[in-house]
């Protein structure tokens, strides 16, 4: 019988008995055996982007490889949940099945199909509501991870809220607060110490992402964007100063944003 580990007619089967002999303490590799769930999360947190990262190149090979490192990470934590007698790959994979059963009465129970988007959207929080209130997370707020990227957790926090009707009604009163953290912020700068500065900092970007759900935006996509396009920018710049024999190092600001200017024009046009 084939050892399974090279077996690649079970791809899934495999994968796990990897990971076991991975973490196995008198065979397996003593990086792997050493590790635990919060040395590990910093790595699935990674994985996630570089996943998101590829979709947003358009890399569809670099994709295949980056779900597949997506998909050891939960491996991996499976194994420890095995090994700790908390859970295993198949109470995992089962809870999610019961769970994505449960929030599609629509496709898997009776309820009609025929609802719009905006409907299935309420039904689907309706049905989380009462799964967090099975948990006794009855705030509003619960459940929402606190481990999140900020402008993502800052995100779920508003929409939360918003549903119970703590809400500005339009985006008029939001760029309204934009203007007041803004002056506040500058105050601070001014005025306060550091840690004071950096709570009016953040008061500015809560607001801001606010700002992106009234338009309909996600804030972390349009910061990614953001960040591509000036490393686009830059690069560009740093392009026409190596066509003069020079580096960023050998230039000036005053060079340096005349040919931003350039890269951006020619971007556009």
């Amino acid at each position: 019988m084939p050892d399974l580990v090279y077996d690649a007619a079970q791809p899934m089967p495999r994968l796990i008995e990897i990971m076991r002999r991975l973490r196995d303490p008198k065979t397996g590799c003593p990086w792997d055996i050493e590790q635990d769930f919060a040395s590990i999360a910093p790595y699935t947190i990674e994985e996630a982007y570089e996943v998101a990262d590829a979709i947003e190149r358009g890399d569809w090979k670099e994709l295949e490889g980056e779900l597949g490192d997506l998909l050891l990470q939960t491996v991996y934590h499976t194994q420890m949940g095995t090994e700790a007698g908390l859970f295993d790959f198949a109470s995992v994979a089962n809870a999610i099945s019961d769970k994505m059963i449960a929030r599609h009465p629509h496709v898997f129970g009776d309820e009609s199909r025929d609802k719009s988007a905006e409907q299935q959207v309420a039904d689907w929080e309706q049905i989380k509501a009462a799964e967090r209130a099975g948990k006794a997370q009855g705030g509003t707020l619960d459940g929402v991870a606190v481990g999140l990227p900020a402008l993502l957790r800052a995100l779920k926090l508003q929409k939360r809220a918003a549903r119970v009707g703590f809400d500005w009604p339009s985006t008029d009163e939001v760029l309204d607060k934009i203007v007041e953290e803004s002056r506040e912020l500058v105050e601070a700068r001014d005025t306060l110490t550091q840690t004071e500065i950096e709570d009016e900092f953040g008061d500015l970007l809560f607001v801001m992402a606010n700002l992106g759900r009234h338009l309909g935006l996600d804030p972390e996509a349009a910061l990614r964007a953001a960040n591509a396009k000036f490393t686009r920018r830059f690069e560009g710049v740093e392009a026409k100063l190596s066509e003069r024999g020079k580096t960023p190092s050998q230039s000036d600001l005053q060079e340096m944003d005349a040919l931003w200017d350039e890269v951006k024009a020619e971007s556009r046009a």
